[in-house]
């Protein structure tokens, strides 16, 4: 089994990623965190093929379920780098001294219309490693495989962030299996989900 990343001295692991993702419980889908810097992170899974997974229907799992996968790796990503933010000292450099935040890394996933396949947390706020981030765009998804349960290999999960602001961020994402590409395609995250409903909400019609 790969062992997961770490943040100093602790172990990226389902744990740490239940603790800094709104989603609990069998919703919490990726296992570790194998590699990361502040542009990309690839992310293990293996709740693909549990029979208990929330996201399965009429007792399949589709590709398109690919796109919570990608949407947790982005979420977990943000949060990491908040983490990392917070902590005192340079960072990690390696050798050559050029810093970076854990180990360079992936791409990311999502598939057209599964934009609903993401949960929220309680209350209702969608969270994406920071508060109010929603996933509120997918583009040039592609699913190359029908469904994912029947996947025998653990799931790799690779986000890239090709670009950002304050307000809204462009991820690139791709879910592999054993080098096997099941999906891939863009997804756009506003951060401040909150400000963005406030704004429509005054807007006159």
């Amino acid at each position: 089994m790969l062992k997961p990343a770490r943040l100093g001295h602790v172990p990226l692991d389902h744990a740490w990623i239940a603790a800094h993702i709104p989603h609990q419980g069998s919703m919490c889908l990726l296992d570790a965190v194998l590699r990361w810097d502040a542009q990309h992170i690839v992310c293990s899974a293996t709740s693909h093929r549990d029979a208990s997974n929330p996201l399965r229907q009429f007792d399949r799992l589709g590709a398109a379920c690919g796109i919570e996968y990608a949407a947790q790796a982005m979420a977990v990503h943000g949060a990491l780098v908040a983490e990392h933010d917070r902590m005192p000292g340079p960072g990690n450099a390696p050798q050559g001294g050029q810093q970076t935040l854990g180990r360079p890394g992936g791409l990311l996933v999502s598939t057209p219309g599964a934009a609903q396949t993401l949960r929220a947390p309680q209350g209702g706020q969608q969270t994406l490693g920071r508060p109010g981030g929603l996933l509120v765009s997918l583009r040039a998804v592609q699913l190359h495989v029908a469904r994912i349960d029947d996947v025998a290999a653990t799931l790799e999960v690779r986000v890239e962030r090709l670009s950002g602001d304050a307000q809204m961020l462009l991820y690139q994402f791709r879910v592999l299996a054993a080098d096997r590409l099941l999906l891939d395609g863009r997804a756009s995250v506003v951060l401040d989900a909150a400000s963005l409903a406030t704004s429509f909400a005054s807007t006159p019609p």
